[in-house]
């Protein structure tokens, strides 16, 4: 399924037609990855125009030799942007940040901020990965990982993430940046892998100022399972 998005300055979702010269970025991947959502957003809150295709993993859409040569790992998300492919999500919106940056510094070039930035890349591909992601994974995909481990790692990062977020309103300083686009997705939705938000008012609200973008585009969301 193909969805063409412009994301005009009031945050209004339009639909248009591209000319060759203004052809949208085609994002390859699974609607319900916290993965591509993040990609998603970073495309959402740049005013990037887009094309979503879905990627259906469990036909092994993901293996297929087309496929592979733009996700030489047969990961989702991937991008093609007029000929260039990348795949890795923190990868691809580092990328659209570099390259289609609307004056806001998503990513400061500042030593201090930068180095907070790229610590909260890493960790989304750790603490978060194999805390918040791995519970969802569990859940909503039925993946064969160990949920009691990973809802472990989830209270660990989280009795760590609330008490920051008392301090600063966004994770690498007061302003958004490519750190919370990073770090929205999976925290977002870990109730639907089994974990509540409720004891965690600060990144509650860390969550609603994110949703409170004028141009904040959200992913769907799954069935809460009983706990």
């Amino acid at each position: 399924m193909n969805n063409y998005y412009f994301y005009n300055r009031l945050g209004t979702k339009m639909n248009v037609k591209f000319s060759k010269s203004n052809t949208p970025v085609k994002l390859y991947r699974h609607p319900l990855s916290g993965h591509c959502h993040r990609v998603e957003l970073m495309l959402a809150l740049l005013d990037i125009p887009y094309e979503t295709i879905d990627i259906d993993l469990v036909n092994g859409d993901h293996k297929a030799s087309e496929y592979l040569k733009i996700s030489p790992f047969g990961q989702v998300p991937a991008i093609d942007d007029n000929g260039f492919t990348l795949s890795d999500s923190n990868a691809i919106i580092t990328y659209l940040e570099k390259k289609y940056n609307d004056g806001y510094e998503w990513f400061p070039q500042e030593p201090t901020e930068y180095a907070e930035i790229q610590r909260w890349l890493s960790v989304a591909a750790g603490e978060i990965a194999y805390g918040p992601c791995a519970v969802r994974l569990v859940k909503v995909f039925g993946a064969d990982l160990d949920w009691g481990v990973a809802k472990q790692k989830t209270d660990a990062f989280f009795a760590v993430l609330d008490p920051l977020l008392t301090e600063r309103d966004y994770l690498a300083s007061n302003n958004i940046t490519l750190a919370d686009i990073a770090g929205y997705s999976y925290v977002s939705h870990v109730p639907e892998g089994g974990v509540s938000l409720q004891p965690y008012p600060a990144i509650r609200a860390w969550l609603a100022r994110i949703e409170a973008h004028p141009k904040f585009v959200g992913m769907a969301r799954s069935a809460e399972p009983k706990v």
